[in-house]
């Protein structure tokens, strides 16, 4: 699934290309996850402002609107003036005097939904509840712990969570945990202040990394140019079950959080 950097990746490889296109055309595909939310003509002739991102959505500031884009389990998206005729997984299409951009979802469990504004009842209910954003000044480290102190459950599912911090995926709470010392399995209110701290750190620098290194490609993601991410190459733990630790020699272990494989240090990371 595309997390925090891999949206964050998609945005700014054609964030540029786009602002100030005007929309010709709309074509859309097999349903997806939820409904455009307007007729398609009605997009006609608007202009693209600029597109944003908050936690795993992309939001494009239209002239007058927003479309909320999401990639779903396995979507992406591509732009470029000259596209291919659209294949069986290519599910919309937003052409403009610029280029088209075209979502492409095998599970159809992305979306493109239109909103009037981001205060509206569709667009809060998309929103509303996500927390705070790891790589602007909203990720304050007292309002950080202070919602940690609440929560009783392991620090690695309040991560995946984005109620508390949006954009920690799996890939990313795993290595941000190992970078902090901290093992998955810890209770969230039992941290210690330093530790928090530790933590709150690891998250930026574990994501500022990935969105340097283009996110990671564990599949098939790649930005709206077609580049691939690298950053599961440099990876501490994730994916390195009984494999010799990077910093100790230790053996990395796995186990099962919520569904989702966990990797950690038992020597590096301590409970």
């Amino acid at each position: 699934m595309p997390e925090l950097p891999e949206v964050e990746v998609t945005r700014r490889s054609f964030v540029d290309a786009i602002e100030g296109a005007r929309i010709t055309a709309l074509r859309l595909g097999k349903p997806l996850r939820w409904p455009l939310g307007c007729p398609p003509d009605e997009l006609l002739g608007r202009t693209v402002r600029t597109v944003g991102r908050r936690g795993k959505y992309l939001l494009m500031a239209l002239s007058q609107g927003w479309l909320v884009v999401h990639l779903g389990m396995s979507g992406s998206l591509r732009f470029a003036r000259d596209l291919t005729a659209p294949g069986p997984h290519d599910h919309f299409d937003l052409c403009t005097s610029q280029g088209t951009l075209r979502l492409n979802d095998p599970r159809r469990f992305g979306a493109v939904v239109y909103v009037d504004s981001l205060d509206s009842p569709a667009a809060l209910k998309l929103l509303g509840r996500l927390g705070m954003e790891p790589l602007s000044e909203d990720f304050d480290p007292t309002k950080f712990a202070q919602g940690l102190k609440q929560r009783k459950t392991s620090i690695k599912q309040v991560l995946m969570a984005g109620d508390l911090v949006v954009g920690v995926g799996n890939i990313y709470a795993s290595e941000a945990l190992f970078l902090a010392g901290i093992r998955p399995t810890c209770r969230a209110n039992k941290l210690s202040r330093p530790r928090v701290a530790r933590l709150h750190a690891a998250i930026r620098d574990v994501l500022a990394r990935a969105v340097e290194q283009g996110g990671s490609t564990l599949r098939d993601f790649s930005n709206a140019h077609g580049q691939t991410g690298y950053f599961q190459l440099e990876a501490r733990v994730y994916g390195r079950a009984g494999q010799p630790c990077s910093q100790c020699g230790a053996t990395i272990r796995t186990i099962r959080q919520g569904q989702r494989s966990t990797f950690y240090c038992p020597v590096c990371q301590k409970p």
